[in-house]
């Protein structure tokens, strides 16, 4: 058995690897999908875009009027329509956001795109609609709000992407829960496989300690062995594993996905606190069962 524990070690570094390798994309595609909230809002929202001097006054070929007269939304007109936002019992909340804000989510979309740089640089914050966040109490009942919308004055569209945010969102979340469930029985395994790994090793070293409580060690004495073998082993596959988010992160986040400006992407802000939380996750995953372990098996 002595003979076989740098071989349980090399297996026990590969679990760890592995296991947090799937937490920190786990991570990863929880924060997305926070970002995808934010840039696109929630199941439970939609936006009202308010008219602004480049709003059309009528529909296609002037066949019927719009809500809009060719200038900005006036104070009278946002009063009514957050008035009928009070009034509806669908609407559990609302917030207005200002051109500024708008305009600053569009710099945030748009402003790395090279190919369009001439054109996007042209925009400025008074070209953006002001608008309300509107949040439902039922996505299913998104509609009765957009109609009750439709007619008002200062009102430029009412905008849902319920049909593709669900399917969005699911696959979100199948991503997610999916990688961190299966991380999370690879966790457990490595800890077992730490337990037994150190089980054996006190085993095959069982003279050895034998004649260290002779001479009076105390237990934290005889453990640092152990504890040092094992935390080297949970730093190697941090950062193996912080390796592996990188490479996803710079070749498939930046190199494929962040050229989509649909939405918002993850950046290496969301590696960094992904990466912070591994290597927290990886030193108490591992550090705790050898205390455990080593407290229960020391005991010649």
């Amino acid at each position: 058995d002595l003979h076989s524990f740098p071989t349980r070690r090399s297996s026990d570094l590969v679990t760890i690897f592995v296991s947090l390798t799937l937490v920190g994309l786990g991570l990863m595609v929880s924060s997305q999908a926070h970002r995808t909230e934010d840039s696109l809002g929630s199941q439970l929202t939609i936006q009202v875009y308010l008219c602004n001097q480049y709003s059309p006054v009528t529909g296609p070929s002037g066949k019927y009027p719009t809500n809009c007269s060719g200038a900005e939304v006036t104070a009278a007109q946002k009063a009514s329509i957050e008035n009928v936002l009070k009034q509806s019992s669908e609407v559990k909340s609302y917030k207005w956001e200002s051109q500024q804000v708008a305009y600053d989510l569009f710099k945030k979309l748009y402003g790395s795109d090279t190919s369009q740089s001439a054109a996007y640089s042209t925009v400025t914050p008074a070209d953006m609609n002001e608008s309300y966040i509107i949040t439902l109490k039922d996505p299913r009942q998104y509609k009765n709000v957009e109609s009750a919308l439709q007619g008002v004055p200062g009102v430029a569209s009412v905008h849902d992407l319920h049909n593709e945010l669900a399917a969005l969102y699911t696959i979100l979340s199948y991503l997610k829960w999916g990688s961190i469930g299966i991380a999370g029985l690879l966790l457990i395994a490595a800890i077992f496989q730490v337990v037994n790994t150190i089980r054996l090793a006190t085993m095959a070293r069982r003279r050895e300690i034998a004649i260290m409580r002779l001479v009076g060690a105390s237990s934290l004495y005889i453990s640092l062995p152990f504890l040092t073998e094992i935390l080297v082993a949970a730093a190697i596959g941090v950062a193996l594993a912080g390796g592996a988010v990188a490479v996803f992160t710079q070749f498939v986040v930046y190199g494929k996905l962040r050229h989509n400006h649909v939405m918002a992407w993850v950046d290496w802000s969301d590696f960094l606190n992904a990466f912070a939380l591994l290597a927290i996750l990886g030193v108490v995953l591992t550090m705790l069962p050898t205390l455990f372990v080593t407290r229960k098996y020391l005991k010649v």
